[in-house]
């Protein structure tokens, strides 16, 4: 099962990836248009989707590397089982978060759909396309979620350096 999530976090941040260079596409599909006197229509809109869905799709495999911003003032002053209770509920707190983050992104889109929602720019994209990206990213967020909090429930959570108060000066 470990190999299993582990794959879907990192499918997911290639996806993101591929997202990045997406825009990057339309970005510069935009500019050569303009340097050629040519309007390429809903770059723009499709620069915008494309980044979008790379944030979304990166956030549980960034969650899963402890890159997520994370405020420990009160785990910093708190040890044994009274920062794992912390951590427990913390971790069921984002948990409860992400589900419900995951399940209104997917009414959204399957709203969208059912509407047959457009996009308003010159590219009339049905906005279900894109919010598809949204609702998969916070699905796999709301998994890696439930993932951690299974670990820190067992007593297998990793900790790291990257859980230690960073000074930069």
């Amino acid at each position: 099962m470990r190999n299993v999530l582990d794959r879907l976090y990192d499918a997911a941040a290639w996806l993101a990836a591929s997202c990045l260079v997406g825009t990057l596409a339309m970005v510069l599909l935009g500019i050569a248009g303009r340097l050629l006197s040519r309007y390429v229509p809903g770059t723009d809109a499709y620069a915008g989707y494309c980044m979008a869905a790379s944030g979304f799709l990166a956030l549980a495999h960034t969650l899963k590397r402890g890159e997520h911003i994370r405020v420990s003032l009160m785990l910093e002053h708190t040890t044994g089982a009274a920062r794992r209770r912390l951590e427990l509920w913390a971790l069921a707190v984002a948990t409860l978060l992400a589900v419900a983050f995951a399940w209104y992104s997917a009414r959204l889109a399957f709203q969208s759909w059912e509407f047959n929602d457009i996009s308003t720019g010159t590219d009339a994209t049905p906005l279900w396309i894109p919010q598809l990206t949204m609702a998969f990213g916070t699905l796999v967020l709301a998994i890696a979620f439930v993932d951690e909090l299974m670990l820190e429930w067992c007593g297998l959570r990793r900790r790291g350096a990257t859980e230690e108060v960073l000074h930069n000066e």
